[in-house]
């Protein structure tokens, strides 16, 4: 059975009436644009804290990371992040698999061997999230959205699923601000087809402002 087919299926979204939300998305994408830009700005003395402590830690690697995810429309886009695993990371992925803790179309482990030291703080605080403001300014990402899946997880969704890739993906959400890592897949489909339906700017600046709370008080993220 394909993942998302079972009884927490309620969430049906109008796509139509999603794309003519005019006035929503021009509001929301000016801005992620200002926020983005002055976020990377007034963030860059922490970039380069967390880029030396990166190269200190592990010097073999990058300080970030790049990895194809999929955004709106299934459309591919080059995601970034400060790299918290060793450079070898996507090679062992295979063994690690089968130590998978969480349901569904998504790999998370609370012990994962191929995180550095350095890896273990930025991923607790989601400062390793943070260069994601790069694909916001872009455009790939928007500040709040689903989270953007990679290729192999999309394969597994259902056309239930596949709802989340309605609107850009975002660096933060209702699934990260509602237990992350304790929430399983069919759950994080439906927290993030509720806030699709639910969304609006006054949503987005509360969701926001949550994440800030978490990031300095971190919930289940690793």
């Amino acid at each position: 059975m394909e993942h998302g087919e079972n009884s927490l299926e309620t969430v049906i979204i109008d796509q139509m009436r999603i794309q003519r939300r005019y006035g929503y998305r021009f509001v929301k994408r000016g801005f992620d644009i200002l926020a983005s830009l002055m976020g990377l700005i007034l963030l860059s003395p922490l970039f380069l804290i967390v880029a030396i402590a990166i190269k200190v830690d592990d010097p073999r690697g990058k300080v970030f990371y790049s990895q194809i995810r999929l955004g709106r429309g299934e459309r591919p886009f080059k995601m970034f992040k400060f790299r918290s695993m060793f450079v070898d990371a996507d090679k062992k992925l295979a063994d690690l698999l089968k130590y998978n803790e969480v349901d569904g179309a998504m790999f998370k482990m609370k012990e994962d061997p191929r995180v550095t030291r350095i890896g273990h703080f930025i991923r607790k605080y989601s400062i390793d999230e943070l260069p994601q403001l790069i694909n916001v300014l872009k455009g790939d990402m928007s500040l709040v959205g689903p989270r953007p899946p990679l290729e192999r997880e999309v394969v597994n969704y259902s056309e239930y699923a596949k709802q989340r890739l309605y609107v850009k993906p975002g660096c933060t959400g209702l699934w990260q601000v509602s237990g992350r890592n304790s929430v399983g897949f069919d759950e994080m489909v439906e927290l993030d087809l509720q806030y699709i339906q639910k969304s609006s700017f006054w949503f987005d600046l509360k969701i926001m402002f949550m994440t800030v709370k978490i990031m300095v008080w971190p919930n289940s993220a690793y």
